[in-house]
């Protein structure tokens, strides 16, 4: 039975960026609470417990970007010229974000000008991710497989919901993350954020799932009709279950099932969207095998992805492995 090259391809950039997500998106998080730690000493805190990993946490978005101008041309080509500008702004706000966190270290006089450097960039970049998916789900207008929409159609009043809601699912992963990794006062004030940014999120969730079926009829089908309303009939069940969890974490002081139930909830949104998207990569108006490169391409591209894909899995589970524990105040990454 001959594989099917576009499909596994199209698993393995959602994994990259599935992957992204859940682990740059809790450094993310750390940048996103700053106002609420003014303290310096709670800030060199918090970026002690990323900085052994938040660089390479960064390698997934290369690989999903790059393997998806690789693999799937078309799209690629379709997808970035609808959103130059979020992309733009998101790539420039991760720059100033990793200039500002290495500075911040350098001077004691001006490092709050860095940590506000630290705050925005974290923040932009992660609004702006939230942007590009709105606009994504809402639809792209491609005629001729091409990008035929104006300059100005990611933003709208359902592509600033997602924007928010990715800030604030962020800024949930990043203060379970502090739950996990520290003790003391920014551990309480962590754990008392996450119930707040929590019960955000779930809204946040809710009315973006509410809202979705009702911008495309291909996502009402999906969710309502047979028999994939079988299968997306779960999600929400399995939502509510990382729910509980998480509240039932936070509550009852521990440490590192907060953390799993936040990762919880953005799999299986994630997931929610595969099941709306599909066969499509661009909803609506391209499949994943319209848009693919040719099989021979794919197949040597392949070749690479099965060495490297594991290479970088065994690097990071090592790093986190390495920095497993308990951040000690004292002592520091930098």
């Amino acid at each position: 039975m001959p594989i099917d090259l576009p499909t596994v391809w199209a698993g393995i950039i959602a994994f990259a960026v599935l992957a992204y997500v859940v682990l740059d998106g809790f450094d993310l998080g750390i940048g996103i609470l700053f106002p609420f730690f003014p303290a310096r000493d709670e800030r060199d805190l918090m970026t002690n417990s990323i900085a052994p990993v938040w660089d390479g946490n960064e390698t997934w978005l290369v690989l999903g970007g790059g393997g998806l101008m690789a693999v799937f041309p078309v799209a690629y080509a379709t997808v970035l010229p609808a959103l130059y500008m979020p992309i733009i702004i998101m790539l420039l706000g991760l720059i100033f974000r990793g200039v500002a966190f290495e500075f911040r270290w350098r001077t004691q006089r001006a490092s709050h000008y860095w940590d506000y450097g630290f705050w925005i960039g974290s923040t932009l970049a992660g609004f702006t991710q939230g942007i590009a998916l709105g606009a994504l789900v809402q639809g792209i207008t491609v005629v001729d497989r091409a990008y035929a929409g104006g300059w100005w159609d990611w933003l709208s009043p359902f592509s600033i919901l997602t924007g928010f809601a990715v800030v604030v699912g962020y800024a949930l992963l990043g203060a379970c993350w502090l739950n996990l990794k520290t003790l003391g006062a920014v551990q309480d004030k962590a754990r008392k954020l996450a119930k707040g940014l929590g019960i955000a999120m779930l809204v946040l969730i809710a009315a973006v799932s509410l809202w979705s079926p009702f911008i495309n009829p291909v996502y009402f089908e999906r969710w309502f009709g047979w028999p994939t309303a079988f299968f997306s009939a779960f999600v929400p069940l399995l939502l509510a279950a990382c729910a509980f969890l998480l509240w039932h974490g936070l509550t009852n002081d521990k440490h590192l099932q907060p953390f799993l139930a936040a990762l919880g909830l953005f799999v299986l949104s994630f997931v929610g969207l595969g099941i709306s998207f599909y066969p499509y990569i661009v909803p609506g108006s391209l499949t994943i095998a319209e848009a693919a490169a040719p099989d021979s391409s794919l197949m040597f591209l392949l070749v690479g992805a099965v060495i490297l894909v594991p290479t970088i899995l065994a690097y990071t589970g090592y790093a986190y492995w390495v920095f497993r524990g308990k951040l000690d105040p004292d002592e520091g990454y930098h």
